[in-house]
């Protein structure tokens, strides 16, 4: 047995009392170094999935479903192609986390200014300021590539539907608080309005590709519905009642 052992009497390895450097120290040297190289490997992991996830949502709005693949996101992310594999296992799952990933971030991106409209014609106002943005930035192309995408790869379809449940989640809580104190809120269902609208912005994005002036008159008609409702919101009592009689019987009908 060679000195320093157990049976020695001298400290063993790796316990209270052994020599700097040896043992137990390093160990938990060893340890260390092991925890921040995870640690850094991790950070590395996540840096690459953004960058996929962000290439995705570039070549899409640029070059469409049919032109995208692992080699023209790797591109755009500027990694290997493999690592659209590695960390998303095929080019639908990443597709499905880009969608979830961009409209997480532009619905943050625009809560507050949502959280300002205090009426339908704000709203209005709103989205088509939102709408000019979002187009600019590719984001609302990317959304129709997906939907058009979904009609042949099925897979696409519940991530797609979840996005576009964020933009609707916003919505509605505009709906519900601007239509809370007009003769509309009681004979409107917020939640399939709110739908109607993320629908007609995502639609108005193929239209205006081929009738822009089509598409502007289609937000001016919305704007005079906006303003239509902001009369019915100024009426008098005994002209609301009115109203609110006619909503009635025409939801009875």
């Amino acid at each position: 047995m060679s000195g320093g052992g157990a049976g020695s009497g001298g400290p063993a390895e790796g316990t209270p009392g052994s020599e700097p450097g040896t043992g137990a120290g390093r160990t938990a040297g060893s340890t260390a170094d092991a925890r921040r190289a995870t640690g850094a490997g991790k950070a590395a992991g996540a840096d690459t999935r953004v960058k996929l996830l962000e290439g995705a949502l570039r070549t899409l709005a640029e070059q469409g479903i049919a032109k995208t693949s692992a080699r023209s996101v790797a591109a755009a992310a500027g990694v290997n192609q493999a690592l659209v594999f590695y960390h998303f296992g095929s080019v639908d799952e990443l597709l499905a986390a880009a969608c979830r990933y961009g409209a997480e971030q532009r619905v943050a991106h625009h809560r507050d200014r949502l959280a300002a409209v205090t009426t339908l014609a704000e709203l209005v106002t709103c989205g088509r300021e939102l709408h000019e943005q979002e187009r600019a930035g590719g984001q609302v192309a990317f959304l129709a590539q997906l939907l058009a995408g979904a009609q042949t790869q099925p897979r696409l379809a519940p991530a797609t539907a979840a996005g576009l449940d964020l933009w609707t989640a916003e919505i509605e809580k505009v709906l519900v608080r601007v239509l809370a104190g007009s003769p509309l809120g009681e004979f409107t269902d917020p939640v399939g309005l709110a739908r109607a609208v993320a629908g007609s912005f995502v639609g108005l994005e193929l239209y205006e590709g081929v009738d822009p002036e089509g598409a502007v008159r289609a937000f001016d008609a919305l704007e005079q519905l906006a303003e239509l409702a902001a009369v019915l919101d100024e009426l008098g009592p005994v002209a609301r009642r009115a109203v609110r009689h006619r909503l009635r019987r025409t939801g009875k009908g």
